[in-house]
Formats: C-alpha cells, sequence, structure tokens
C-alpha cells in the first residue's frame, strides 16, 4: 500500500489558523457590506411620498448578531419602529411600508414594490467579496 505525507509551510498553517480565530468578524463585515448595499438601494427605489416622510427615520440596518439556533450571522435591513404622518397620528413603519410594496384591496391604492427591486444579487455579492478581502486581510482573495 502507498503512502503519502506531506507537511504544509508554517506561514501557510498561521494564515488559516487567523482566519479560523478571525471568521466571526469576517462574516459579520460581509452581511454588514451587503446590507448597507441593501439600504442604499432601498433608499433609492422608494416612492417619493416616503422618501419626503418621516418614515425615513424608521429604516434602519440593524447590528451583526448570531443566531443561536444555527449560528448563523446575520445583519437586517427594514423599517423599525412609529412616525407620526402628516395628519398627526401615530403609524407603525413597518405597517405602512407593507402596503407600499403589496397594496391594499380594499382602497384604490395600487402596489409600488420598492424593496424587492433593492436586493439585487450581483452587487451585493461584490459588495461581500470586497469586505471579506478588507477584513481578512487580503488573505481570503
Amino acid at each position: 500500500m502507498a503512502k503519502f505525507e506531506m507537511q504544509l509551510p508554517d506561514e501557510i498553517m498561521r494564515d488559516f489558523q487567523r482566519i479560523h480565530d478571525n471568521s466571526e468578524e469576517i462574516f459579520g463585515a460581509m452581511t454588514k457590506a451587503g446590507a448597507e448595499v441593501v439600504e442604499s438601494n432601498i433608499k433609492a427605489n422608494l416612492p417619493q411620498s416616503i422618501r419626503n416622510s418621516k418614515m425615513m427615520d424608521c429604516l434602519r440596518v440593524t447590528r451583526t448578531y448570531k443566531t443561536p439556533s444555527d449560528d448563523g450571522i446575520n445583519t437586517k435591513v427594514g423599517f423599525y419602529g412609529y412616525f407620526q404622518n402628516e395628519n398627526g397620528e401615530t403609524v407603525p413603519a413597518p405597517l405602512v411600508a407593507n402596503v407600499f410594496e403589496y397594496g391594499r384591496s380594499n382602497l384604490p391604492f395600487p402596489k409600488q414594490p420598492f424593496m424587492r427591486k433593492s436586493f439585487k444579487k450581483a452587487q451585493i455579492e461584490q459588495a461581500m467579496l470586497d469586505a471579506q478581502r478588507k477584513a481578512s486581510g487580503g488573505l481570503l482573495e
């Protein structure tokens, strides 16, 4: 039976160890970069009526967090909280965003999708790869 044994140089092993030790930070930077791209796309695709309202204060990128169920690293983009509309009423921002995205059946309010248009896969992947290179110190090319 033939046997083959090979040893990697210590420098390569240290690079692998450094990547392993900083993997959560690297993945966090990647998801943050992707979320920031989506946030800028959402701002560009918003209908004019939302763009000029106080609802813009409710568009947020969450902090990067690790899910306990599957150890995934996530960063969310969305509308959070409440805002006051032009009538002075306090309205939940996610509800208003949902109405703009999907429309309403009981009033003649057509859908004006802006969220789905904001998720451009190639653009997000490119931002994440750039963040990966930067966060890993050039080790992951």
